[in-house]
């Protein structure tokens, strides 16, 4: 099955990833992909996406990472509800909460 999802790139401490469409059993580092289809730098905060290109390869039956979803629904290109990415095991606490709770 083919899926979007990213690919960290760069140096220590210097994040920045590219979105590629793989094979969903190819590992994120294995460096194997069929296409680049967007870049996202978190330092800038610039996400640079093919818009047309990913809707092509998800009509033909692509998969996105829950990232992938989340970050096309914030730029509009798809609709739909975030997904939480969060670890299911722990739930986010508020910082009033995390006070009270030591």
């Amino acid at each position: 099955m083919l899926k979007i999802r990213l690919q960290r790139i760069g140096r220590k401490n210097d994040p920045s990833f590219r979105a590629v469409l793989t094979d969903s059993k190819n590992s994120t580092k294995s460096g194997k992909f069929l296409e680049i289809v967007g870049t996202y730098n978190p330092k800038e905060g610039n996400a640079n996406f093919q818009a047309d290109r990913i809707l092509y390869w998800v009509s033909k039956g692509a998969k996105l990472s829950d990232t992938m979803h989340n970050f096309l629904v914030h730029q509009k290109v798809i609709e739909g509800k975030k997904i939480n990415v969060l670890s299911k095991k722990s739930p986010t606490l508020k910082k009033k909460e995390l006070k009270a709770k030591k």
